[in-house]
């Protein structure tokens, strides 16, 4: 169930995109769009805030406070209620198509009488789309891309909403009596991006206990299917949870099996197979006489079967058990290895929190180092100079040694346009430590364009990192269409590391793009890109990619010592940075 500041977040939002679709009030649009990433970012349950401390949260004020606290007590609010009764539902549920902004929904309604995502297919079919202006052939084509992008995500969410239920589960049935271990499992444990649904493994004498916990749970909308060791559950946001009940002698091998993928669970019967074992999920067994070999443990089962542990992020047949049977598996970066974090924003742009909250709350977290990275000016809308820039890097020296051992760097997020050249001249550029260059915008040029723009990007001496290289945002918006292997190749030339975005909107580079850019040599960054205090957490989930893709800590350049980092940073040509 989603928490109160998650609720209020998309509510805001969704009033965002309702003022949008008007063609109305953009300033007005940005200020909610502004108050729901606060909200969303608050460590506090907003349901246990009063007015006055509401009013607190960067960004809202006595309007969107308001709002916030009507929606806490009625479950509506008035305004956003007469933005919907204005705006057809239809519309609205065209938003849902990445690369279909307002405005273009409103002009499909109002110019063809678009109204529903098959509407919008069949109009596509008909070719009626080529009628109005601003839907060109590839606007089109990115249209047609998107609703396959829909309709293949339909029913998935997003890895942190699904861990959030995921955890709250298991913590719940865990203080279950008689309940010996529990835990998650499935696509969940592998922490893939997305989630269709939740397996959690308890291990219990007697199932019946934990089944009738299970069941009773507040956040279960309906029971589909109850059974004395399996049961599943439909929650209220309408996500399936089953929860299998095990003997704990058959612990590691239930995990081994429901964690799978089913692809490494084929690979490992196979080999099962050929030293005439049997496995499931209640153990290896010899295949004659059916006696138990292995099953308690994972480790030991993995053991039996002449292999090491793998990873969980590592279970996807994607060559895992033939490196562990050659011994080469790698050793993944885990966030321990993790010391510091090379992206992020405050309110001098478009974060939500003033550099000394981003700062001490990096202090708090025991990192080395960490970077503030705010927009640079040619993202207009955030208003940012060269000299408010110079003013915030005076701030972090006067900041700096206040926080024990951590280092302070100045940084700039830039802006790669068009033709691949980034805000500032290089004489400016040169004034700062750590310069990540992003795409921000013209996501519709074709691919030609698009690749030798982040080329051009990487052959800049004062850029040393690429930030959300394909620039995807889950729900919202498609990848680039971009040659990927040329920006990994010219990566590897350059020496300009490819940014792991750790927000679970975006994860951003994805596993497979890790995978093949990892082959070119390529250096990577595990960045949170944080706008609030609480999103510097979001590294937990940069890092689950980044094992996904099989990186060691010495290949993402924030494990490194600060002295190898700032030798990495003077990129040649590019300066030393202040």
């Amino acid at each position: 169930m989603a928490r109160p500041n998650a609720e209020v977040e998309a509510l805001l939002r969704e009033y965002a995109d309702l003022i949008a679709i008007t063609g109305k009030g953009a300033f007005k649009q940005r200020a909610y769009e502004r108050a729901a990433r606060a909200i969303g970012g608050h460590p506090t349950d907003v349901a246990t805030l009063d007015a006055k401390r509401l009013r607190e949260i960067p960004g809202v004020g006595s309007s969107i406070a308001d709002k916030v606290e009507e929606y806490l007590r009625t479950g509506r609010v008035a305004a956003v209620e007469e933005r919907r009764a204005a705006v057809p539902p239809g519309v609205r549920a065209l938003l849902d198509v990445p690369t279909l902004g307002p405005k273009k929904a409103m002009t499909l309604y109002r110019e063809l009488g678009v109204s529903s995502v098959d509407d919008l297919s069949a109009a596509l079919r008909d070719d009626r789309l080529a009628e109005l202006k601003g839907f060109g052939p590839k606007a089109r084509e990115n249209i047609e891309h998107g609703i396959a992008v829909l309709r293949q995500s339909s029913g998935r969410i997003a890895l942190d909403a699904a861990l959030d239920v995921a955890e709250e589960t298991v913590a719940r049935l865990a203080e279950v009596a008689g309940c010996r271990r529990c835990a998650y499992a499935g696509s969940v444990r592998r922490m893939k991006e997305t989630i269709g649904d939740i397996d959690i493994l308890a291990a219990a004498d007697d199932p019946e206990p934990v089944m009738a916990a299970f069941r009773a749970l507040p956040l279960v909308d309906e029971v589909v299917l109850r059974g004395r060791t399996k049961t599943t559950v439909r929650t209220v946001d309408g996500l399936q949870l089953d929860l299998r009940v095990l003997g704990e002698d058959s612990w590691g091998a239930g995990m081994i099996y429901f964690t799978g993928s089913k692809a490494h669970n084929i690979r490992l019967r196979e080999i099962a197979l050929r030293k005439k074992l049997k496995l499931s999920e209640y153990g290896l067994f010899d295949a004659r006489t059916g006696r138990k070999r292995a099953a308690r443990g994972e480790e030991q089962v993995y053991r039996r079967l002449g292999l090491p542990w793998i990873p969980p992020t590592l279970r996807e047949d994607r060559g895992e058990v033939a490196a562990a049977q050659r011994d080469e598996l790698p050793e993944l970066v885990t966030e321990r290895d993790i010391r510091g974090d090379l992206h992020s924003h405050t309110d001098l742009t478009d974060g939500v929190a003033p550099l000394t909250e981003m700062v001490a709350e990096a202090a708090r977290r025991g990192y080395h180092y960490f970077a503030v990275t705010d927009h640079a000016p040619e993202l207009r809308m955030q208003r940012m100079t060269l000299e408010k820039a110079r003013a915030q890097r005076e701030q972090l020296r006067e900041l700096a040694g206040r926080h024990g051992r951590l280092k302070l760097l100045h940084g700039t997020e830039l802006n790669i346009d068009p033709a691949g050249e980034v805000d500032w001249p290089a004489e400016v550029l040169a004034e700062f430590e750590i310069r990540v260059a992003s795409v921000h915008s013209h996501f519709e040029l074709d691919r030609a364009a698009q690749t030798r723009r982040l080329v051009r990007a990487c052959e800049n001496p004062h850029v040393n990192i690429i930030g959300h290289p394909t620039t995807r945002k889950f729900g919202r918006r498609t990848g680039i269409d971009v040659d990927l292997d040329a920006v990994f190749a010219a990566c590897a030339r350059t020496g300009t590391a490819l940014e792991i975005n750790s927000h679970p909107n975006r994860l951003d580079l994805n596993d497979e793009h890790i995978l093949r850019a990892r082959a070119h040599g390529v250096r990577f960054a595990i960045d949170s890109d944080a706008h609030a205090p609480a999103h510097l957490a979001h590294l937990r989930f940069g890092v689950a990619q980044a094992q996904r893709g099989w990186l060691s800590p010495d290949e993402v350049i924030n494990t490194w010592t600060l002295t190898r980092l700032r030798r990495f940073l003077r990129k040649p040509g590019g300066g030393r940075g202040s």
